[in-house]
């Protein structure tokens, strides 16, 4: 046995599923490996920052980590976008990446670079192996340091000798356990005691907060007096429709998220980290709410749901009831717009199923919408690095086999990652890819207006407009191996939404707006 044959060992052992590559030359050995090991899959994808985005939206739903490989520093350099907004999304994830042979590296060939410096920036666990008879423990150790409560990436890095050296007998491998959520009975009496003074209290909810549990103990404490919870801006992962309670998420511009917190003794982070602004804007304070009028529920990896639970027994609170579920659908013939999207989409949605968003132009209308859905699960962009939407709906939708995912997307940041689409053909997954197709940057251009300018002239518009050529998504879906149709109403939309749920594989819907 080699040491990439012992590395898909470890990998098997600590409950590795998919492995999500672009391999290279220095990546050869664990390609031959990997052909041998019926039980680890290797998925394909032409771009790693599809690979990245994939394990990301696999780790967010099965809660557990996903493999990539990826070639030396430049190839891993690819996919550090999806791996920042993995790392803000708190995702498990193992990053196995190919390295020169030690004996080869120091002559500084084309390709070699401080790889541990990349893997650094979006880590939170490197380490390059040191000898092939150690690779199956420091792939454990990966694993461990990426599957713990508060998750993390985790990134080995593997000279391609050492994966290709025997290693004779291999020691036996160490079971990992899942890792166990707690929470502070202390920060739950303490919030106890503010509400029983009559505090009036703001809750933002994240992490798994905004499961089932979560949601319903949140529901709960909003019925008290005073208090009122949000869910935070950019959720990893939210239940949402279903009779469920509605926690709509805080305000993405500060001066909004400003004004909604200040009205409250204190703000309660239930999962997430201080509150801060996306950007920095001149006369606008950075922190949403001042560090004095912060009270801590519980921490990120924490059992926020568990402590939000036990809170809620503790004050007594009322039982949720949930209320009655149902969409009233725009007018048919009606042009598009984001909010009839919304609607449209709510209302189309499958039980159980998953929903990707990306993008502003549609996501916080489909957000409101979806309070009154049949139960569904939705992800965002954790991390504010374009291009996540479609790879993490697919690696989402490998979590779950079968299960339809919607990917609800803004079309200038599909662009980053549309090679997802031959990914998604290729595994014939029930992924449907809605494209708000408005030929243009509407962030830059709002973020233009805030900054003073009220008429766009050329150069402006140069910058931020993509209708020059406007791009063809039916024709790029084709290319692709993906059946595709442009929506104009409300109408076509929802015929075009029944057709995808009633088809096995994938689909892409343009959304003419």
């Amino acid at each position: 046995m080699n040491g990439a044959e012992l590395l898909i060992k470890a990998a098997v052992a600590s409950g590795i599923e998919y492995c999500f590559a672009n391999p290279g030359t220095t990546e050869i050995p664990l390609v031959a490996a990997l052909a041998g090991e019926a039980r680890l899959k290797p998925v394909l994808s032409l771009f790693e920052g599809v690979c990245t985005g994939a394990a990301d939206g696999y780790g967010r739903i099965a809660e557990r980590p996903a493999l990539t490989l990826t070639h030396l520093g430049p190839g891993f350099a690819n996919g550090i976008a999806n791996l920042h907004n993995a790392r803000r999304a708190n995702t498990p994830i193992v990053n196995v990446i190919g390295d020169h042979a030690s004996w080869h590296v120091n002559y500084d060939p084309p390709l070699a670079s401080d790889i541990d410096a990349l893997a650094g920036a979006v880590s939170g666990w490197v380490r390059t192996t040191r000898s092939a008879a150690l690779i199956g423990e420091d792939f454990q150790s990966a694993v461990q340091a990426a599957w713990q409560p508060r998750g993390q990436v985790a990134s080995l890095v593997l000279p391609m000798d050492f994966q290709a050296h025997e290693v004779g007998p291999a020691r036996a491998l160490a079971s990992i356990r899942p890792p166990v959520r707690r929470y502070d009975d202390t920060k739950v009496e303490a919030l106890a005691r503010e509400l029983r003074a009559g505090k009036r209290l703001v809750f933002i909810v994240g992490d798994n907060g905004l499961s089932e549990a979560g949601l319903k103990a949140a529901g709960r404490l909003a019925g008290l007096p005073g208090v009122r919870c949000f869910a935070e801006t950019f959720p990893r992962l939210s239940q949402r429709g279903g009779g469920l309670p509605d926690l709509d998420r805080l305000p993405y511009f500060p001066e909004v998220a400003i004004e909604v917190l200040d009205p409250y003794d204190a703000v309660v982070c239930a999962g997430v980290p201080e509150p801060i602004s996306y950007f920095g804007y001149e006369g606008i304070p950075s922190r949403l709410a001042e560090r004095d009028r912060l009270l801590y529920l519980a921490d990120v990896g924490d059992d926020v749901a568990g402590a939000l639970d036990a809170l809620a027994e503790l004050m007594e609170a009322p039982d949720w009831v949930a209320p009655p579920v149902g969409i009233e659908l725009p007018a048919a013939d009606a042009a598009l717009t984001p909010q009839s999207i919304g609607r449209v989409l709510a209302a189309a949605l499958p039980e159980d199923s998953i929903v990707s968003v990306e993008g502003g132009t549609c996501g916080y209308a489909f957000f409101t919408a979806s309070a009154n859905a049949a139960r569904h699960r939705v992800m965002t962009n954790t991390g504010g690095a374009i291009g996540q939407g479609i790879p993490v709906g697919f690696g989402a939708a490998l979590a779950e086999r079968g299960n339809r995912v919607f990917c609800l997307q803004s079309d200038g940041s599909a662009q980053y990652t549309i090679q997802t689409l031959w990914s998604i053909a290729r595994e014939q997954l029930p992924v449907v890819i809605l494209i708000a197709a408005n030929h243009r940057y509407a962030i830059l251009q709002n973020e233009l207006r805030r900054f003073g300018v009220s008429e766009l002239g050329p150069q402006a518009l140069s910058l931020t407009e993509l209708d020059r050529p406007r791009v063809d998504w039916k024709a790029l879906a084709k290319g692709y191996g993906v059946p595709a149709s442009t929506v104009h109403t409300n109408a076509e939309l929802q015929r075009a939404l029944a057709i995808a749920n009633a088809a096995d594989g994938p689909c892409l819907i343009e959304m003419a707006l």
